[in-house]
């Protein structure tokens, strides 16, 4: 067989999308497109890397930070977002046996979100819009500065985001409680305490008392449960910054249509603890309960055991809900107008607690895979345990930065992009995913074979490698005094930059490998099959793993 009759129709036949189901196939789209986002996000980044060596004749000031304002919208919320939200709504039907709640609202879901970062994107590529993404108050309506359309472009495609955000919210949480029609009605108020974890520290408290369990089988199976206190953050979340939105674009038409406000009239500090609570849920409240939860099914698809202190980890899951809310002032720690006593209770000590809350996570995911003994080295199994070595690296980095003393030194600084939230995205976040990928490749595709593992091993070795050290060369740069969002153009940590710089390649040529594993596997004509709408019913339910 030739490669391009390869390429074109797939790894022996490639995908057969006719028999694929409605779930199956919105899950494809949105993990494909969030792939594809992915690669875009890897190529900015290597934009800016390669500036960061010897500056590029297309990249002016505006346009680099223009390109690092867009990069990680990009990088979070039109590609993890999409595969992370894809992958959940086909998990939650799966494991609740029972079909999504509404397969439209879900192709609408990944539509919007995708054309919100396709908008946010040009934003920055068009119109060079570059408040940085942190967007504090008044950097994002300083029209002197940055171009009010641009504006206006890269905020309504924020806005749309979190409205898509909203409608995966609603699909996931209608899903848990709605009642499939011809099937017994569930009590509301056992599904609620089983979604929220409550059964789990109601066990634990029984038992401690000498009672029978509250639950020996919980309504709701961990994972969903995971997944749905992880869709609590990001239902705040997306409040938040759909409330930020909404001010700065009050702002940006009042300026396009002669009026411009006074924006003094908002108070600047607490407008950025309003931000920061509200994007921290994600990256502590989100990630951490999301990933925690993708651990714990991983481990059991991969083992085919119970998890290791079920009601535990139940109850570890609700207390980082709870920890997630009370952590955003670490990113406040450097400045001189918040309270000392936010610093110390928010900033340093609370924040602190997520060591223990991701070490629980982290002990029962190794325990209930090191009771599965002899275990076969897998590509799911390899990217599960580079996703937890991604994050014993990058929390722990994090916790660092959270003291005050430190941060002075670190927070302006090459180690909380590098060694923090690189390694914590790239190698703890993403590798996680394509563990998830892996084991559900299967069936989503109904049993296409991946057409080569050759490729799977690369992409491995090729993304660890290249995620961990580009991390541990930005950290050594930040060492050095190296500053984050700072241009250096005379030479400066030039060896740092260039080491980094090769790990970037490795990364992007890791994600190159894969996306052609796939499509060699599936083929071109299977990939535009999924985009296609499915010939059997809604109802029909995905296929068991």
């Amino acid at each position: 067989m030739s490669f391009l009759h390869t390429l074109i129709y797939g790894n022996e036949g490639g995908l057969k999308t006719d028999g694929l189901t409605p779930t199956q196939k919105v899950t494809l789209r949105a993990v494909i497109i969030g792939v594809l986002y992915y690669g875009l996000s890897a190529l900015e980044g290597m934009m800016m890397r390669v500036h960061a060596i010897t500056p590029l004749p297309m990249l002016n000031d505006t346009h680099y930070f223009s390109v690092m304002t867009v990069h990680p919208i990009v990088g979070i919320f039109g590609s993890t977002y999409l595969i992370v939200f894809g992958a959940f709504t086909f998990l939650v039907p799966y494991l609740m046996k029972k079909p999504l709640y509404s397969i439209k609202l879900a192709n609408a879901t990944w539509m919007l979100i995708a054309l919100g970062a396709l908008l946010a994107w040009l934003g920055g590529f068009l119109f060079h819009y570059a408040p940085l993404y942190t967007l504090y108050w008044p950097l994002p309506v300083d029209f002197k500065q940055f171009d009010a359309v641009g504006g206006l472009v890269f905020i309504s495609g924020i806005a749309l985001i979190m409205i898509g955000t909203l409608g995966f919210i609603y699909n996931i949480f209608a899903t848990v409680f709605y009642t499939e029609e011809g099937h017994e009605k569930r009590a509301f108020k056992p599904l609620l305490l089983s979604a929220l974890g409550i059964d789990g520290i109601l066990n634990i408290w029984y038992k401690m008392t000498g009672r029978e369990p509250y639950s020996k089988e919980p309504a709701v199976s961990l994972p969903v449960v995971a997944i749905f206190r992880g869709t609590i953050d990001t239902f705040l979340d997306a409040l938040v910054i759909l409330t930020c939105g909404v001010l700065i674009l009050v702002y940006i038409i009042g300026d396009l249509s002669g009026a411009p406000m006074d924006y003094t009239a908002v108070n600047a500090l607490l407008y950025k603890n309003f931000f920061w609570w509200g994007l921290d849920l994600i990256a502590d409240g989100l990630v951490l309960i999301y990933i925690a939860g993708s651990w714990y099914l991983l481990a059991m698809l991969i083992t085919g055991k119970k998890l290791f202190m079920q009601n535990i980890a139940r109850a570890a899951l609700l207390l980082e809900l709870i920890v997630s809310w009370a952590v955003w002032s670490h990113h406040l720690l450097a400045d001189q107008g918040q309270y000392n006593m936010m610093k110390l209770v928010s900033g340093e000590m609370v924040t602190a607690f997520e060591l223990v809350t991701q070490g629980i996570a982290i002990f029962i995911t190794l325990v209930t895979l090191w009771s599965a003994r002899p275990l076969k080295m897998t590509n799911e199994l390899k990217f599960l345990l580079g996703g937890i070595l991604g994050f014993m690296l990058a929390v722990p980095a994090g916790i660092i930065q959270a003291d005050m003393g430190l941060n002075r030194i670190l927070h302006n600084s090459q180690w909380v992009a590098g060694p923090h939230f690189h390694v914590a995205i790239l190698v703890g976040l993403t590798m996680t995913l394509y563990s998830a990928i892996y084991i559900l490749w299967p069936t989503l595709t109904n049993g296409v074979k991946l057409y080569s593992q050759k490729m799977a091993m690369y992409h491995f070795w090729a993304h660890l490698i290249g995620g961990i050290g580009m991390g541990a060369f930005m950290g050594m740069a930040a060492m050095d005094g190296m500053l984050r969002r700072t241009l250096y153009l005379e030479g400066e940590y030039q060896t740092y930059m260039i080491l980094a710089g090769i790990c970037g390649l490795l990364l992007l040529s890791a994600w190159i490998v894969f996306l052609l594993n796939v499509v060699l596997s599936i083929g071109i004509k299977g990939l535009i099959g999924i985009f296609t709408k499915s010939k059997l019913q809604t109802k029909d339910l995905v296929p068991e793993v």
